[in-house]
């Protein structure tokens, strides 16, 4: 009786479910290791990034020319007065930028990312009283004054034009220092030309860079023009264009920013003990490229122990409704079928994109697992259902990676679309008179 017991138990569909259920969750050992994976290729592709970008030149962040000017301060510390040299830095009254990017795709190794060759444009204008108006004057060491650029990365500077200040021109060279944390290159200002109301500068240049182009509004007034061919931008950074327009053939974009909408004043002391962030106020753009293959992958991999399962599910439904018995370790192996479907999924991506990456994975998978489903019910419909269902779950997979904006709503939708037809088929399904025969004909010897 005892062992009738037992095996009544072992038999039960009670029992297979939390079996079913234990080896779904064991599938998240693979799919555990499968992210690893995607994580160990994309930093091995930000590290290619970072060699392109060190040959090509980084993500820029680039300001207008600013004045700076040495000067001696007076500081009393505990052992008295002491003179300290620091630098005045002095912002124009207005600053004009207009960038014409030539986007590229430059690779290393298998991994590729999005370059650019911006061609840079930068007037504007300083004025005279914000001169006059600086604290102190006679601390200031005029002859030794200089206009300063500040690039982020100096050595994506392809090209610079002279610089046309007042009415003279310059050449620009390495600076003494830099501005606000940013290397700068500069030019040397003769203080005594300093006369009339405004004092105008103009100057162009060729930058290169690599994904991101960023901008600082070092003025009281900035005005910023961006335009590209490359067709899908992200405007990042403080502010956002107050005009743009985006299609199939590129970008343009406008930006108007004032001394108000930043927190950093006309004119600052630079020491080690006065760093003013100007990079909190930067604006650019970003030549994105729409959800990069691990990203696809890794949101892919999310809904993998979700798909194993509803795979499961199937294969405990044709045992239910069709009479069928499936043993554990066929369960188990259709699982590791379905859980090498990321592997090749990242494998193939990397060299032929991800849809068609994803149309060869998938359906080297639902083949392998429909036939094998066919074999072991001994139905081949019981087999072609099947791997019509995981097409269908594949397909709808798909369109959650693809869908960045909807895929939650989608997902939602689809899994309670699933739970219906889950509970609409197994309605009539008595659950506890469905057990084995074998333990009630032990149970009559």
């Amino acid at each position: 009786m005892e062992i009738a017991v037992s095996l009544n138990v072992l038999n039960s569909y009670t029992f297979k479910v939390f079996g079913i259920g234990f080896l779904a969750l064991l599938m998240l050992i693979p799919l555990a290791q499968v992210q690893g994976l995607i994580n160990e290729r994309s930093q091995l592709r930000r590290t290619a990034i970072d060699a392109i970008a060190q040959g090509w030149g980084g993500e820029q962040q680039l300001g207008g020319p600013v004045i700076a000017v040495p000067r001696l301060i007076h500081v009393q510390t505990s052992t008295g007065w002491i003179t300290q040299e620091t630098t005045e830095i002095l912002l124009p009254d207005e600053l004009n930028i207009d960038a014409v990017l030539a986007p590229d795709l430059r690779k290393y190794g298998i991994y590729e990312t999005s370059v650019y060759t911006a061609e840079i444009k930068i007037d504007g204008k300083f004025l005279a009283q914000d001169i006059s108006k600086l604290p102190d004057p006679d601390s200031y060491n005029w002859q030794k004054a200089e206009l300063r650029l500040p690039v982020s990365d100096v050595h994506g500077i392809r090209r610079i034009s002279a610089l046309h200040f007042d009415e003279a021109d310059a050449t620009f060279g390495p600076s003494d220092g830099g501005v606000a944390g940013y290397a700068a290159v500069g030019v040397p200002i003769d203080a005594r030309k300093f006369v009339g109301d405004t004092h105008r500068f103009q100057f162009d240049m060729t930058l290169a860079g690599t994904q991101s182009l960023q901008l600082l509004p070092l003025a009281r007034r900035t005005q910023a023009h961006m335009s590209s061919s490359w067709p899908d931008p992200t405007f990042n950074g403080t502010f956002l264009p107050a005009t743009r327009h985006v299609d199939a053939a590129g970008f343009d974009a406008k930006w108007q920013v004032l001394d108000l909408n930043h927190r950093f004043g006309q004119h600052w002391r630079e020491d080690a003990e006065h760093r003013v962030d100007v990079a909190a106020s930067a604006f650019g753009t970003v030549l994105y490229q729409p959800a990069s293959i691990y990203q696809q992958n890794e949101r892919a991999g999310k809904y993998g122990i979700l798909f194993i399962a509803l795979t499961f599910v199937a294969f405990f439904l044709f045992e239910v409704l069709k009479k069928l018995r499936v043993h554990p370790v066929q369960y188990l192996l259709v699982g590791l079928a379905l859980a090498t479907f990321y592997v090749v999924l990242l494998a193939l991506s990397e060299h032929i994109g991800f849809a068609w990456a994803y149309l060869a994975a998938a359906t080297s998978v639902v083949l392998m697992v429909s036939a094998y489903a066919g074999a072991i019910l001994r139905m081949r419909m019981a087999g072609l259902t099947l791997g019509a269902m995981m097409a269908l779950i594949y397909g709808l997979l798909y369109g959650l990676i693809a869908s960045e904006q909807y895929s939650l709503l989608m997902g939602a939708i689809a899994l309670l679309a699933i739970v219906a037809a889950l509970m609409h088929l197994t309605r009539k399904v008595d659950w506890y008179a469905a057990t084995s025969t074998v333990a009630p004909a032990l149970a009559s010897k």
